[in-house]
């Protein structure tokens, strides 16, 4: 019989793994809330979940990170700080603009 606490830790370890896939397929030039991520990842309600894990990426992580916006189109990033600006502006490289400091989620949000 297995530990629960190893199967727990192996349940979260599979959770991370799919939110990141899931993340990893938004196409450049959409956007995808939290909550939405969560729902695509087998975990509905559990928006602050991404965003803990979205966190506590490596730094050297290639995933789209800066695509992950909240669901009324808002940066979750205070506004002005180096985190806001970085993901601005990668938004920006990626054809998706902010107007009034958010993004139109009816225009650019990824509907897979």
């Amino acid at each position: 019989m297995k530990d629960p606490q190893k199967q727990h830790k192996e349940q979260q370890l599979l959770g991370r793994q799919q939110l990141y896939q899931t993340i990893a397929a938004i196409p450049r030039g959409k956007v995808a809330s939290y909550g939405q991520l969560a729902a695509l990842a087998g975990h509905t309600g559990a928006a602050r979940w991404v965003g803990w894990c979205l966190r506590h990426l490596p730094k050297d992580s290639s995933l789209p990170w800066h695509r992950v916006i909240t669901a009324s189109g808002k940066l979750a990033f205070p506004l002005a700080t180096a985190g806001y600006l970085r993901q601005c502006e990668k938004l920006e490289q990626e054809g998706v603009p902010l107007k009034n400091h958010k993004v139109s989620m009816k225009l650019y949000q990824w509907k897979p």
